[in-house]
Order: C-alpha cells, then sequence, then structure tokens
C-alpha cells in the first residue's frame, strides 16, 4: 500500500506541475500578445523580408493579424495545452506500456524476471511472483505427470508377469491330460497367487483414477479407536510374520473418535503398511495414541534406512515412492500417503514425518471435538 500511495502522491505532484506549466505558457503567450511585443516582432519580421519602411509593415500587420487576433491568440493556447497535454500523457501512458510489456514476458514464460520503473515496484513485485508461481505450478504438474506416466510405464510391466504366469499354468492344467493331483494342486496355488498379484496391479490402476477424478467427503460417526487398532493389528499378523515385526500398541481403553471410521481406517492402514514396508527385518513397530488438550495424537515409529530431510518432504507428494527400485507389489503406487495427508487434513488434523538414527517416525494429530 505505501508503494501505490507513493505512486499516486508522484502521480498528483506531477499533473499539478504539468497545469502550472500550461498556464505559465498560456500567461506568457498573453503577456506577449498583451505588450505589444508581437506586433514589433510581426513588423520586424515583415521589415526585414519583404525589405519595405515601417509604415508598409505596420499595415501589413493590421491587416493580417491586428483584425484576427483573438483567433490568434486562441489558436497559440490551443497548441501551447495540445503540446503540454501530449507530454503528459506520453509520461503517464508509459506505465501502461511497461505493465503490458511486463504480462507479454509472462504469456511468454520466459526465463528473466519482469522490471519495471521505480514507481512501479509494487506491481513489479506482485508479478514476478505470479511469475514465480505459475513457473513452480507447471514444474510441479510435469514432476507429477512425469511420475505418474512413469508409474503407469512400471503397472503396465508388471501386469505382464503376472499375467503370462496364469496363462501359462492354465495352459499346462488344460494341456496335461494326466496329472497328479499334488501337481494340479500346486499348479493352481501359483495360478491363484498370481491372479491375486495381477488384481492388486489392477486395483492400482483404479486407485490413480479414484485419487484424481473425485473428491474425498467425509460421513462422520463416533469410534472405539482401540477396537479399531487391535482389529488392524490382528489383520496385519501375516504381514509382521513375513519380516518377523513386533507390533506394540499404546492406547488406553475405550479411546474414542469421531471421525469417518472407513476414511481414517485407511490412513492407518497405509501407514501401517508402509511401516512394515520399509522396517528392518526382526524389529518392531510401535503404535501410541496420547490425549493432549483436545487433541489426539497418533504416532507410527519404526526401524528403519534414515530418510533424507529432502526426501521427506516429498513423502505426501501424489506417485511419490521412496525406493522406485523396488516393485508395484512392495512398493506401491505412491499414493498411499497422499491420500492419506489430505483424509487427515479434511478432518482438520496434520500428519507429519520425521527420520533420524535409523528411525522413522510419522505423527497425526486429530481434534477431538
Amino acid at each position: 500500500m505505501d508503494d501505490f500511495r507513493q505512486f499516486k502522491t508522484k502521480i498528483f505532484f506531477r499533473t499539478v506541475w504539468m497545469i502550472l506549466v500550461s498556464v505559465a505558457f498560456i500567461y506568457g503567450l498573453y503577456s506577449f500578445v498583451l505588450r505589444g511585443k508581437f506586433a514589433n516582432f510581426m513588423v520586424s519580421f515583415f521589415q526585414n523580408i519583404l525589405q519595405i519602411d515601417f509604415d508598409i509593415a505596420y499595415n501589413l500587420y493590421q491587416q493580417i493579424f491586428r483584425n484576427h487576433m483573438d483567433l490568434i491568440f486562441l489558436i497559440g493556447i490551443s497548441l501551447v495545452f495540445f503540446i503540454v497535454f501530449r507530454i503528459y500523457l506520453n509520461w503517464f501512458t508509459k506505465y501502461f506500456m511497461e505493465i503490458n510489456q511486463g504480462i507479454d514476458v509472462l504469456s511468454k514464460e520466459e526465463n528473466e524476471d519482469i522490471s519495471l520503473s521505480p514507481e512501479l515496484s509494487a506491481i513489479e513485485k506482485k508479478i514476478n511472483t505470479i511469475k514465480h508461481l505459475l513457473e513452480k505450478r507447471k514444474l510441479d504438474t510435469q514432476l507429477m505427470e512425469q511420475r505418474k506416466n512413469d508409474l503407469i510405464v512400471y503397472l503396465a510391466h508388471d501386469l505382464k508377469t503376472p499375467l503370462a504366469s496364469v496363462i501359462g499354468y492354465l495352459n499346462l492344467l488344460h494341456d496335461e491330460g494326466k496329472i497328479s493331483d499334488e501337481l494340479r494342486e500346486k499348479y493352481l496355488s501359483i495360478s491363484l497367487n498370481k491372479a491375486e498379484h495381477l488384481e492388486d496391479l489392477i486395483n492400482e490402476f483404479f486407485e490413480i483414477a479414484k485419487f484424481n477424478l473425485s473428491h474425498i467427503t467425509l460421513q462422520y460417526t463416533r469410534i472405539n479407536l482401540t477396537r479399531l487398532f487391535e482389529m488392524l493389528l490382528y489383520e496385519f499378523q501375516p504381514l509382521f510374520k513375513e519380516k518377523r515385526l513386533t507390533c506394540k500398541l499404546t492406547i488406553a481403553e475405550d479411546t474414542m473418535l469421531r471421525c469417518d471410521a472407513n476414511k481414517m481406517q485407511r490412513v492407518f492402514d497405509n501407514l501401517l503398511k508402509n511401516a512394515v514396508i520399509y522396517s528392518f527385518d526382526g524389529t518392531e513397530i510401535a503404535i501410541t495414541v496420547t490425549q493432549q488438550d483436545k487433541h489426539l495424537m497418533i504416532t507410527f515409529t519404526n526401524y528403519g534406512d534414515t530418510i533424507p530431510e529432502e526426501k521427506l518432504e516429498q513423502l505426501f507428494e501424489q506417485f511419490y515412492r521412496l525406493d522406485t527400485s523396488r516393485s508395484t507389489k512392495s512398493g506401491g503406487a505412491g499414493l498411499g500417503l497422499a491420500i492419506a495427508k489430505q483424509i487427515v487434513e479434511l478432518h482438520n488434523g496434520t500428519i507429519t514425518a520425521k527420520s533420524n538414527t535409523e528411525q522413522i517416525v510419522f505423527t497425526i494429530t486429530l481434534p477431538l471435538s
């Protein structure tokens, strides 16, 4: 606001200056004519150009100018006004030309910053801020699109392997006329596992489509958070056994929370699944729920490779995968944490991550009311 106030003040004083200059010119012209200086000037001009005496030159002046002095004076005033106004208009419109050129630079997406006159410093800052914001959004969109494209390539590639296995083993069962029950059971078991893997990959595609094409809406109910976590840990027992993990739950009995039960369960499921994937074998995962004032704090702690600070900020971005070398089956589509953050923020909560000394901690803060 101060910059605009200075700009308006400068325009005001420049306008006053132009008016004073116009008045001074008109007064000078009036004095020049009224005091007879114009008559003397024209008589001398006729004498020198036409080489005639004073009386003839004066009569010529009388015939040409004296009888039309009002018109000449009006023309003179108009000429002075036009010149002064033109100068003022050129000075004033140059600001609009600068702003227009700045907008052209903005539309052409050129790299250099936009530079305007000192009087337009406030507008210059705003245009450059918009320029940098648009550049950042463009880069973020390109990065997100690249990640999504890479993910689709990974998924499409991974679809071929289980599908080929299912077809291969089903062909064996179809072509083999005589096959032992043990071998048939083995082929069927492998085909079932591959088909389930194929289903998981197809669900990844649906997950991407749902995340991009729909908005999450909440249906609030009051749930027993203690029972929800106990049920979740029971469902994860097979995954814990695969990596010899233990899970410690610390929560008060019958802790209640008002939330969208299905959506919040999905958040906890994503965080726990993430902890299992990135935990060292044989370590412990700790889930702690504590109440602080009118908020509930839920922490998921596991032990794995320390996540660099710069990657912690990207964990909640769409399609970001911490380890791109992992298969889609183990690493996911890179949507779990992004969806978890969206759900938590819709509940007016926050979710953060920190990592040091091979410890990874995700913290959710939710309002109790």
